[in-house]
């Protein structure tokens, strides 16, 4: 459950994230109420996670997933490019995020 947990919290992240790009500053009401929403259920889905995983290792996850997933929300909604170099990183941030989920004992699987 504590990984279901984790998705969930990533996800309400790269929601919140990509409406406070939209928010104009918090200028917009609809993207600024989901920012604050978003953020909120991320974080409390994340305090449900730290009760099991180790809060390095959560964070590790929840960092690298989001910044591929906010990267490709990017590409896709707002049409910003990444150049190979960016790209060559987030590939390197998903094997670290794989190597832990499949090697590192710490993980609490």
């Amino acid at each position: 459950m504590a990984y279901l947990y984790l998705a969930i919290a990533i996800v309400a992240e790269v929601i919140a994230t990509s409406a406070l790009k939209a928010s104009g500053e918090f200028t917009k009401i609809v993207p600024t109420v989901i920012v604050i929403v978003g953020y909120g259920v991320a974080f409390y889905f994340l305090s449900i996670v730290l009760k099991t995983i180790p809060v390095g290792i959560a964070y590790a996850i929840w960092s690298g997933l989001g910044i591929v997933l906010i990267a490709l929300v990017g590409l896709v909604v707002f049409h910003q490019r990444l150049d190979f170099a960016a790209i060559l990183g987030m590939l390197l941030i998903l094997a670290g995020v794989i190597v832990i989920n499949v090697f590192s004992k710490s993980a609490g699987h």
